[in-house]
C-alpha cells in the first residue's frame, strides 16, 4: 500500500467503528421501543380486566378550570384520591379546600411542565400504589394529545384510563405536535429520559 495513503486509511478506522456503534445502538433502541410498544395493548387489556373501575383520578393542570371541575368530580367520587399534575400554586389547594375535599386525598405535582411530564412524573407513584385504572381529566382540546401519551406511558406500566373531558371552545393542538410528543414518550419508555431536546429536532 502506498505509504502516503496508509496513515489516512488508518485514521478512518476509529470513525468507521464509531459510526457502526452508533447505528448498532440506534438499532437496538429501535427494536426495544417496538417490542415495548407491541406489549402495551396487552398490558392495557390486562389492567382493564383486573381493575374494571377507576381507582384514582389524574388531572392534567393547565388552568384553574380543570381543577375546579376535578374538585366537583372528587365530591362525586369520595373514595378516590386525586393527583393534580402541573397545577397552579396557590390556587389549586385553595380550590379543593373550598370544595370540601380532604387535603389528604389530593396530591400535587408542581414540577410537570408539559403533557409528557404530566405522566412521567406521576406514573411511578401510581405503580408503587398498585393503581391500575385512572380517571384522566383534562380539557377537550387537550384530550387527544393526553390520550395518546397516556396510552404509551401509562400503558407501558400496565395502567389503563377512562377519559373525562371538560368541554372547551378551543381548537385541539396540531397532530404534528402530538406525533412529536409520541416520539418523546417512546424515547422515555426506552431510556427513562424525557427527550425534551427531540422536540427541537423534530420541528
Amino acid at each position: 500500500m502506498n505509504e502516503h495513503h496508509q496513515p489516512q486509511a488508518l485514521k478512518l478506522v476509529p470513525k468507521l467503528i464509531g459510526f457502526r456503534k452508533r447505528w448498532h445502538w440506534l438499532g437496538v433502541t429501535s427494536c426495544a421501543v417496538l417490542a415495548l410498544a407491541s406489549v402495551i395493548p396487552i398490558r392495557l387489556a390486562i389492567a382493564a380486566h383486573q381493575a374494571p373501575k377507576p381507582e384514582a383520578v389524574l388531572v392534567l393542570g393547565g388552568g384553574t378550570g380543570r381543577e375546579e371541575f376535578a374538585a366537583q368530580f372528587g365530591l362525586n367520587h369520595p373514595s378516590l384520591d386525586i393527583w393534580v399534575s402541573g397545577g397552579r400554586y396557590p390556587e389549586g389547594p385553595k380550590i379543593f379546600r373550598q370544595a370540601g375535599i380532604d387535603k389528604k386525598r389530593v396530591h400535587f405535582d408542581w414540577y410537570a411542565v408539559d403533557t409528557i411530564s404530566n405522566f412521567t412524573l406521576s406514573v411511578d407513584d401510581f405503580e408503587r400504589r398498585r393503581i391500575q385504572h385512572l380517571y384522566l381529566i383534562t380539557s377537550e382540546e387537550h384530550m387527544p394529545r393526553a390520550k395518546v401519551i397516556a396510552t404509551l406511558i401509562l400503558g407501558s406500566r400496565g395502567i389503563t384510563f377512562t377519559p373525562v373531558t371538560i368541554p372547551s371552545n378551543q381548537a385541539p393542538g396540531p397532530w404534528l405536535s402530538i406525533g412529536r410528543d409520541s416520539v418523546r414518550a417512546l424515547f422515555w419508555i426506552a431510556t427513562g429520559r424525557s427527550g425534551a431536546g427531540l422536540t427541537r429536532l423534530l420541528k
